[in-house]
């Protein structure tokens, strides 16, 4: 099967993300309930790395791919051969691969998924 490579996370929702660092989650929150200030709202680390597993695992889901999630966050090792396997020595989760054939970045599988040329992408056609 492939692999997405990812980090871990602990199942907990924004709002519990964000209170552990002392944010405020949603569109305007304010702790005094005074003004909304979307704009100075922010998104805790990880926040797009985790959207963008979570889109590819839906997406690989929907369509009853097989795929296997490597978790490099605990493991040096694990993340330079994701790196290497990218070719890009600061490549971050989640990139794609078929075995040990390099598939692409979050951007890429994207791209595949609009043009409709996701099997192609994944190599698997």
């Amino acid at each position: 099967p492939g692999g997405v490579w990812t980090v871990a996370h602990k199942e907990r929702s924004l709002p519990e993300r964000c209170a552990e660092r002392g944010w405020h989650a949603g569109v305007g929150a304010d702790p005094s309930g005074s003004s909304p200030a979307p704009h100075n709202l922010p998104f805790p680390p990880g926040f797009q790395i985790k959207s963008q597993q979570s889109e590819v695992t839906r997406i690989l889901d929907g369509k009853n791919i097989k795929y296997e999630l490597v978790d490099i966050s605990q493991d040096n090792a694990l993340r330079e051969e994701m790196r290497a396997k990218a070719g890009n020595p600061k490549a971050i989760p989640p990139q794609i691969v078929n075995g040990d054939q390099y598939c692409g970045d979050y951007e890429l599988f994207v791209e595949a998924v609009e043009q409709n040329t996701l099997q192609e992408f994944l190599k698997l056609a």
